[in-house]
């Protein structure tokens, strides 16, 4: 029997026939703000890195920028409107890139290609991370290596991905559980050669309703 939704709204996702449904839980906030944003970028992404963006005060206006795990491109979208000059869009998939995007002169279209082995043809000033299935100790130093002296990287962390199969419930990691998994990406980071600038807690949550988190890191100074 599904569990009663607590002070929450569950609201399903339609999927193909013969697939189970999603439940997304969302928060009131969370609902204004994807009802008020709705279609501002390609997908619901672009506003968590948005939220990023402000809370780090980054500004990507006439940098050059790498999006690792783009997919539809909602992270790409969101450096675009920021004024980013060139966005090098990394994935493993093909052809899921939204036309627009791809048919922007400023965005590289990298598909088929794997995030944590790519290699660029100069050295960017922002890396934005936005992978699933992969942990952050996987891809961090892949991202290291694209950077630029003073460079920053802005990863979304999604416990789901980072814990052990022990601290998740029905693919959900529950709020006890969320520090220990945020600390271990936090090693994450130093192991990777970076130093950890800043994070912030995602307005928007992910798959399954899981909350996520955005971390912002350079290399040591």
């Amino acid at each position: 029997m599904r569990p009663a939704p607590v002070a929450r709204e569950c609201r399903p996702i339609g999927l193909p026939r013969r697939r189970r449904v999603q439940w997304v839980h969302r928060t009131g906030s969370e609902r204004r703000m994807a009802e008020t944003n709705e279609g501002k970028y390609v997908t619901r992404s672009g506003l968590k890195l948005e939220h990023a963006l402000e809370t780090f005060a980054i500004d990507p206006s006439g940098k050059t920028c790498a999006d690792l795990g783009s997919h539809q491109g909602g992270f790409v979208d969101c450096l675009l409107a920021h004024g980013a000059a060139r966005v090098y869009s990394v994935d493993t998939s093909y052809g899921t890139l939204a036309w627009k995007l791809r048919q922007d002169p400023r965005v590289v279209v990298m598909e088929r290609t794997n995030a944590m082995h790519v290699e660029l043809p100069e050295p960017v000033d922002l890396v934005t991370i936005d992978v699933g299935w992969t942990r952050q100790r996987h891809v961090l130093p892949a991202a290291r290596r694209l950077l630029k002296a003073d460079g920053r990287i802005v990863s979304l962390v999604k416990p789901q991905y980072e814990a052990a199969e022990t601290q998740r419930e029905a693919g959900v990691v529950p709020q006890r559980h969320i520090e220990p998994v945020l600390a271990r990406v936090r090693i994450d980071v130093q192991e990777a050669g970076l130093e950890l600038l800043g994070e912030t807690r995602s307005p928007l949550r992910g798959g399954g309703g899981n909350a996520e988190f955005l971390f912002l890191a350079a290399l040591p100074t």
